[in-house]
């Protein structure tokens, strides 16, 4: 049953971690600006490097709360940590729904003008594979203040199951990360232009923040009625 609710925890805090609109608007941002200057066939490199650059540091972010969880608190956190995991999730679901997208007829998010604004001109500049697989490195690290604590929940899960099975929960959490900008790319490949995806973003916005803040308190409330109470029981 324990190995179960570690792996609950780890499909919902990858869901999470999915629903989060950083990189997906990069990645739109440089198709709009690849579109144009390359042949179709070079755009697709782009893009498939900028994934792959999202996915391998995921990979990495994970692989290395991994070993901080298992080297500073033994794999396991105790009820006080765990109580203060679900105060910041609590406060996370407030973040997402009143915060995360800047107030107007748009989705521009949250993070500094500074950091978008340089985001914004790595699209522009980007003309090789490994500029893109940067540019995907750079948008992972910019949500990590809100990415983090879903790695070092998922890390303290995946430390639970069977150390056979630990790297493949990590690929698992990775793929459920990621997969939002397959199936946009794929979108894109079967002829939906990048206004139409922009389009549909912008109309589901309100949706979206919604499931992103219900996904947090979830998650909070799924450690606290499995972990919390699991504990003092």
């Amino acid at each position: 049953m324990s190995e179960l609710l570690s792996i609950a925890t780890i499909i919902l805090a990858g869901l999470i971690h999915a629903s989060l609109q950083l990189s997906l608007g990069s990645l739109l941002l440089l198709y709009h600006e690849s579109t144009g200057k390359h042949i179709r066939t070079r755009t697709r490199n782009i893009v498939g490097s900028f994934i792959s650059g999202v996915g391998i540091i995921t990979f990495l972010l994970l692989s290395t709360a991994c070993f901080i969880v298992l080297n500073l608190f033994h794999g396991v956190f105790s009820p006080e940590i765990l109580a203060i995991i679900i105060g910041v999730l609590a406060a996370l679901a407030i973040v997402m729904w009143f915060f995360y997208y800047k107030i107007g007829n748009s989705t521009e998010l949250w993070i500094p003008k500074v950091v978008a604004r340089f985001i914004n001109n790595r699209a522009k500049v980007t003309k090789s594979n490994t500029e893109a697989f940067s540019l995907g490195v750079l948008t992972c690290f910019a949500e990590i203040p809100i990415t983090i604590i879903l790695l070092l929940i998922t890390a303290s899960s995946i430390l639970e199951l069977p150390v056979e099975y630990r790297a493949l929960a990590v690929a698992a959490y990775t793929i459920v990360a990621i997969i939002p900008l397959v199936i946009f790319r794929l979108a894109i490949h079967s002829g939906k232009t990048v206004a139409t995806v922009q389009k549909w973003r912008l109309r589901n916005k309100t949706f979206l923040r919604f499931i992103s803040g219900l996904g947090f308190l979830i998650l909070g409330l799924f450690i606290f009625s499995f972990k919390i109470l699991g504990v003092c029981l």
